[in-house]
């Protein structure tokens, strides 16, 4: 969060030169964006996360309505109803819904646990709650997000052991509707159908940023053009500060800045799941994979966007590109991860110190059955 107060300076500072006579705005709202995304940090991994499990359910039907409320009422970007404006401060409630359908999700699981292989009982309530989020955020229309929202969903269906035919047939089931949703707009299929053909010839319009993107990375080679050195922020590149500031990282600091951003959510990924592997229960396990999966599952589909081998999509670089919704509530989810580690055996020094505390025991599940 901190190194991408100089990239996002770097890669907005021609657009909001033109825009709005002065680059240092952006600057300055990037890094109150930081700057509240580490206090959030630091106040949520201090709150026992236990708290959360008996508030997922209206936290969650909360967060349907403001995307039932956006759907109606919701301001328009590009010809989608994506915000919502908050006394002068746009928030966009599909964030804010991802993660609270992830913990509901988790509350769920923890609490069937194997009922979930029943397909009446177990599976199909949690498909009707990721149905109508996912529902909701493709009718703003936000399709990059409804299928990552689907995808992390059953990827936490998977970890929680549901059956894998319950989960394959409720994918194969959904494959009809998708295609009718991609033919219902002509610029999705446009899109595809670029992607697929390469780009070239009468695509490259078509494909613009995306080529862009990859001259960016191109320009950056193996050690970069240096801070500031970018020559695709010169109002070549749309979005060069937002979901297409991975390009500029790439170009100013080379493969090498660019293999450094990839260890650092890697570095994440690791910690992540050694945190869920030591959680102290089901909840707090299935909250670890859900927060680390749905981080470094959108760095990596952002990054390979960027790099032209994903379709384009509006999804952020978490930590990294000009938004607030998504540092805010993606600083938060830290926060719980931080805590969920905090109650492990992953800190002897603190469970068994000097000054004659315990050693925790190590975790006890309680006995299986019904929920």
């Amino acid at each position: 969060m901190v190194l991408s107060l100089g990239v996002v300076y770097s890669a907005g500072s021609t657009y909001f030169d033109v825009k709005l006579q002065g680059s240092g705005k952006l600057l300055v709202a990037h890094a109150v964006k930081v700057l509240l995304g580490l206090l959030t940090i630091f106040v949520v991994m201090h709150i026992d996360y236990h708290v959360y499990r008996k508030v997922t359910k209206p936290v969650l039907l909360s967060a349907v309505i403001l995307l039932l409320i956006t759907v109606a009422l919701g301001g328009e970007v590009k010809g989608a109803k994506r915000w919502l404006d908050l006394g002068g401060i746009g928030f966009q409630p599909s964030e804010f819904a991802k993660y609270a359908l992830l913990f509901h999700l988790c509350a769920l699981i923890a609490v069937k646990r194997e009922l979930i292989r029943n397909f009446k009982t177990g599976f199909l309530p949690l498909m009707i709650w990721i149905g109508a989020v996912t529902g909701l955020v493709l009718l703003q229309p936000n399709f990059s997000t409804g299928a990552m929202i689907f995808a992390i969903s059953v990827m936490l269906l998977f970890v929680g052991h549901a059956r894998l035919t319950h989960i394959g047939a409720t994918v194969g089931a959904l494959v009809p509707l998708l295609l009718v949703y991609m033919l219902s707009a002509e610029y999705r299929m446009h899109r595809i159908m670029t992607f697929l053909n390469g780009g070239g010839g009468s695509g490259a319009q078509a494909n613009y940023q995306s080529w862009q993107g990859i001259i960016g990375f191109g320009n950056g080679g193996i050690f970069g053009l240096g801070p500031g050195g970018s020559r695709q922020r010169e109002l070549f590149l749309p979005e060069s500060y937002g979901d297409f500031v991975f390009s500029i990282v790439g170009e100013e600091y080379g493969l090498i800045g660019t293999l450094f951003v990839v260890t650092l959510f890697l570095t994440i990924l690791l910690r992540g799941m050694k945190i869920a592997k030591h959680a102290r229960d089901d909840f707090g396990q299935m909250l670890a994979y859900g927060i680390t999966g749905t981080i470094t599952l959108y760095a990596l589909i952002n990054a390979g966007v960027t790099l032209g081998i994903l379709p384009t999509t509006g999804l952020p670089m978490p930590f990294v590109s000009y938004g607030g919704s998504s540092m805010l509530f993606s600083s938060a989810a830290v926060g719980v991860l931080l805590n969920i580690s905090s109650q492990t055996d992953l800190h002897p020094r603190i469970a068994g110190g000097p000054d004659g505390i315990r050693p925790m025991e190590p975790m006890q599940l309680p006995a299986q059955g019904n929920a």
